[in-house]
């Protein structure tokens, strides 16, 4: 019988946020990766996931929020390469010359 759930014990009940934590840090290990909190995790999927064009509804669905600001405020964090396109088109605004522009 489907739970609903995407990660499940063999029993069909869901992991506990202690044991899904546990699982994840032993898979780390296992695969040599550098072990990651699992909400900067899910910070950097949502942030990759909106840089490449997914709909705000979309990731808010998909983590399971009502509200698509919360989604956009606590997960969607620019870093500097997200915002040296901003900058480019400032330097366009003052007159500097940009890359592949005349």
């Amino acid at each position: 019988m489907a739970s609903g759930y995407v990660l499940v014990h063999e029993a069909g009940d869901a992991f506990t946020i202690k044991q899904l934590r546990r699982c994840a840090y032993r898979l780390m290990e296992l695969l040599g990766l550098r072990r990651v909190r699992l909400y900067d995790a899910r910070s950097s999927c949502f942030t990759f996931l909106a840089n490449n064009g997914v709909p705000d509804h979309i990731l808010a669905r998909w983590a399971g929020h009502t509200n698509v600001k919360t989604t956009k405020k606590w997960y969607v964090k620019p870093d500097v390469e997200d915002l040296r396109g901003a900058a480019t088109t400032w330097d366009g605004l003052h007159g500097v010359a940009v890359e592949g522009q005349a």
